[in-house]
């Protein structure tokens, strides 16, 4: 199958032309089938209060990593993302920006990549994995998730493949994805392990989807899949465990301007772009190895049991999505045409650059065109979710404004509501540990990485 390499220059989309076609990897795309709505068998509807009831951060700072000028194992280069293991033990996976989002699109940036390891303590462990082409070394990493034991998993689209450390930083094996018809089985960018063992769960990052194999056309994708990656053979297997909705979109050709040239909207045929505001798919993974996920507008958290397809709960609150309307869209354009020209550029919509194959010496040729903005019709409630150790679901709603972030709920796979942080108040920790450990990443004044352990209240573990 065909999957298109993208990265993001300011507010826009980049295309590599060159990789149509020619079987390269890139960015996962999922591919699905129909466009009726998913049918919701849910078993048993929770409906929460509406009504907040406060809660105050409180947690207990452990220990901070990352500084300016110190051991280089002390001096991060761009933390994208962090976890632990069950002894309490943090990885930092440093040299990455961590995942760029923009209408839906997730891509990892990276550059020369390791991995740092310090006890529950905070003191330094280890360091392994550099930046290469042989084996244990990372080639364009896309995710990185750990094992309960310690076993490291990093999803290698260079080479094709999920590679395999052990919990002494010692490469293990590489899980070559498989070369079938499943786009699932392609190396995840979006991944989180499985609590059980032996496997991540991908999905929850899908952006641009495509119709078929090739581009072509086919039945138009609508679902978003959360897959369970098996690891202990040699090639990747994937089966679904949940089939997330996935709004109707407009193919790029459609909304490319006309002096696209027909060659190029030949090859965007069948590629479907999001809509400004379209409702995030929203997934945690459970302590037994469930699935909670969000997939509407709507503030609608769906919990499936492990080894089950179809939902057994949902827990709602009553709070209703936000029309859009012609101010909130002046708004939103406003906002991303002042980013545009904080970089260098200029206008306010989003803009698609194709890139050639390079051809010897002579560099890849370039074309840029805008795209006709299309907008979901009404803002969603949530825009972030994530799952303790104890199974805890902490999920966070907008803001006043459409695409700022507000307060942040904690609940149980039950449905119980433990109460509700303010706005500002805390941001959902960029991974949760053993024992009420949580890692925020932060920067300080002069831009400065560094990893804060904290420890929460029992309440909210």
């Amino acid at each position: 199958m065909t999957t298109t390499p993208l990265s993001r220059l300011g507010p826009g989309i980049t295309i590599c032309l060159g990789c149509l076609g020619l079987g390269l990897v890139g960015i996962p795309l999922p591919l699905s089938s129909s466009l009726a709505v998913p049918v919701l068998r849910a078993q048993e509807v929770i409906e929460v209060t509406g009504r907040d009831r406060r809660i105050e951060p409180g947690f207990e700072e452990v220990y901070r990593v990352g500084v300016l000028d110190g051991e280089s194992w002390e001096m991060f280069a761009s933390v994208g993302q962090v976890a632990f293991d069950a002894e309490g033990n943090l990885y930092v996976f440093d040299g990455t920006a961590g995942p760029m989002r923009f209408g839906g699109v997730s891509l990892m940036r990276s550059g020369e990549v390791r991995v740092l390891v310090f006890d529950a303590a905070g003191r330094f462990v280890r360091e392994f994995g550099s930046s290469g082409g042989g084996p244990g070394e990372f080639n364009m990493p896309m995710g990185f998730a750990v094992l309960r034991d310690g076993t490291v998993v990093v999803s290698d689209v260079g080479h094709r493949a999920y590679q395999l450390f052990d919990a002494s930083g010692e490469f293990q094996r590489m899980v070559r994805a498989d070369d079938g018809p499943d786009a699932a089985s392609i190396p995840a960018d979006d991944m989180q392990p499985d609590p059980r063992g032996g496997a991540v769960f991908a999905g929850g990052s899908v952006g641009l989807s495509i119709r078929t194999a090739g581009g072509g056309e086919g039945a138009p994708p609508t679902s978003r899949p959360v897959l369970r990656v098996g690891l202990d053979g040699e090639v990747a297997y994937a089966d679904t465990v949940v089939d997330g909705w996935l709004p109707p979109r407009t193919d790029l050709d459609d909304l490319a301007s006309n002096d696209v040239p027909a060659q190029l909207r030949d090859a965007l045929r069948g590629m479907a772009m999001p809509t400004v505001f379209e409702p995030r798919f929203l997934v945690g993974v459970l302590p037994d190895g469930g699935i909670v996920h969000s997939d509407s507008s709507a503030y609608a958290l769906k919990v499936t049991p492990p080894g089950a397809r179809d939902v057994a709960r949902t827990i709602r609150r009553p709070f209703d999505p936000e029309p859009v309307t012609e101010a909130v869209q002046s708004a939103y354009e406003e906002r991303v045409a002042a980013a545009r020209r904080a970089l260098g550029g200029t206008g306010g919509a989003r803009i698609l650059q194709f890139v050639g194959a390079a051809e010897g010496n002579n560099p890849r040729p370039q074309a840029t065109f805008e795209l006709e903005e299309r907008y979901y019709h009404e803002v969603p409630v949530l825009r972030g979710l994530a799952t303790t150790w104890e199974g805890r679901i902490w999920v966070q709603r907008r803001g006043e404004e459409p695409e700022s972030d507000g307060p942040i709920d904690v609940l149980t796979a039950e449905g119980a509501y433990l109460g509700t942080y303010a706005a500002d108040a805390t941001e959902i920790p960029d991974a949760f540990g053993p024992n009420g450990l949580a890692a925020f990443i932060e920067h300080d004044e002069l831009d400065v990485a560094r990893v804060v352990v904290r420890r929460l209240p029992a309440e909210v573990r």
